[in-house]
């Protein structure tokens, strides 16, 4: 079945408070999906953000983001006042988030909110029990950072730094109060999260969710699960990940997230492994694992490095990986993120779990060789998108690319000098016209947006995950023109 879908990130919908959220805005989306004749809507991680705002380096793999929850949908239940909500400064801009402004402003409302919850007769334990252990734990790991204003847990006192458990007794009845609050956020965020999807799947629209590879080193995993990850006896990481350099970054890219110890996870039958994955599809339909590479072999770099030139690629868990999951779960309906350089071996790991791997049109069209991700090579069982969420939008793309690529582009298209408006809809044509069984274009691709609506541009700081859409920026005209591709492609049933 030949299916289609759009790529935005919760954060990027247009909700009234300074962030997308689990508003109107979200249900209209998903609206505006079905009426486009859609299948999928794709976001990116639902996972607390910390340092730099990346969903991609979270305090937890177990947990959601607390700013999507909606305010008015706290108004309603008589926890938030609209005046309360709507003389809070969340930034003056409305396509771009102000994170620093939502990080101080948006949580005194969250704790009046919590407060209110309490004094109508709930309690702190009463969250707790609606959550799952891994995600108790987060709520723990929240009090304890705030308790340490904010440090990270290797900066925190030695005997709940290593979780002593007389330690970790004191300061659960100490802050019990707080990991209350946080508890209630998650509480909050999963039946939010719930309905949406729900309202979703009424509507014949799947999620497609991202799971990274990685976790963060300041979250609740590494704290809670040290045996997990390349630590010294300090637990300190022995190394680090990243990528080794090439030809769009010369000395690599340093990420530095805490390494697994595959082995250790072997031994368990990787079962920190299967709660996540469990957790994962009870997030979302469809789940993205992102760096696939990783689970054939990854890159290790040494902890200290100031770069990644020093790294080396080690063995990873392979096949058995993937086995001991569909042991688990039977077949489970994934996308592997398999974008980069592959080896061999990689790319008989990912025929072997059978899932799809991806192809993305803006790597597609280099004159000097020959690519996978030029249409003509596609394969029914892959994925094709215009661009990913680390990637340009097409019209800033195609304006960027030297002489001979863009007459190359262009020789492949047919077309001469296409108009800006033409520009997008070409490629997305393109993509629908793909062999392959699913596209997912990004929503800027398809509103004609430049550089200015990226949403992600990897190894830089301070401009990142901020775009947001603007109220009314997807017309009719618009959810028209993609529903008479989706069907002329045979991407949809009337």
């Amino acid at each position: 079945m030949r299916e289609c879908g759009m790529l935005l990130p919760v954060s990027s919908l247009s909700s009234k408070y300074g962030i997308g959220a689990f508003s109107k805005e979200a249900y209209e989306f998903l609206d505006q999906l079905q009426r486009a004749g859609q299948k999928y809507w794709q976001i990116l991680p639902l996972g607390p953000t910390g340092y730099g705002d990346s969903p991609y380096q979270s305090f937890s793999a177990f947990a959601g983001n607390p700013y999507f929850i909606d305010l008015t949908e706290l108004i309603k239940e008589g926890l938030l006042t609209e005046e309360e909500c709507d003389s809070t400064d969340f930034g003056g801009d409305s396509r771009y988030i102000d994170y620093e402004k939502l990080y101080h402003n948006r949580f005194p409302l969250l704790k009046k909110a919590y407060a209110r919850w309490k004094e109508g007769g709930h309690t702190s334990a009463e969250a707790m029990e609606s959550l799952g252990e891994e995600t108790k734990l987060y709520c723990f790991y929240m009090a304890l950072k705030d308790h340490f204003q904010g440090k990270s847990w290797i900066e925190w006192e030695e005997d709940i730094r290593l979780r002593n458990p007389e330690a970790v007794v004191r300061y659960e009845k100490e802050l019990e109060g707080e990991i209350g609050f946080y508890a209630f956020l998650q509480m909050k965020f999963t039946e939010e999260w719930n309905r949406l999807k729900s309202y979703a799947g009424d509507r014949g629209i799947g999620i497609i969710g991202d799971m990274p590879i990685y976790v963060a080193f300041d979250s609740a995993d590494t704290w809670s699960h040290p045996e997990l990850f390349q630590f010294d006896e300090d637990r300190n990481p022995i190394a680090v990940a990243g990528c080794p350099p090439d030809g769009f970054s010369p000395t690599g890219q340093l990420w530095g997230n805490p390494l697994y110890r595959w082995g250790y996870h072997k031994e368990t039958g990787y079962a920190w492994w299967k709660k996540r994955m469990e957790y994962s599809f009870l997030l979302y339909d469809v789940v993205r694992v992102d760096h696939f590479r990783g689970f054939d072999e990854y890159y290790s770099i040494p902890a200290g490095s100031e770069n990644a030139i020093g790294g080396a690629w080690e063995k990873g868990p392979g096949i058995d990986f993937f086995e001991e999951m569909k042991k688990a779960f039977g077949e489970l309906d994934i996308i592997a993120e398999d974008l980069g350089f592959l080896t061999p071996s990689v790319k008989n790991l990912l025929k072997e779990t059978g899932y799809p791997g991806m192809k993305v049109l803006e790597f597609a069209f280099n004159s000097w060789e020959e690519s996978d991700y030029l249409p003509h090579n596609h394969t029914q069982n892959s994925v094709v998108y215009t661009g990913t969420h680390d990637n340009d939008t097409l019209k800033s793309w195609y304006y960027s690319l030297s002489q001979e690529d863009r007459r190359f582009a262009d020789n492949y298209m047919n077309t001469t000098n296409p108009s800006e408006e033409q520009v997008s809809w070409n490629y997305i044509r393109l993509a629908l016209q793909s062999v392959a069984r699913l596209a997912i274009i990004p929503v800027q691709d398809y509103l004609g947006l430049g550089c200015e609506a990226r949403i992600n541009e990897p190894s830089t700081l301070g401009k990142n995950w901020r775009f947001r859409l603007l109220p009314g920026e997807v017309t009719e005209d618009i959810l028209n023109k993609c529903r008479e591709l989706t069907f002329l492609y045979g991407r949809g049933k009337e």
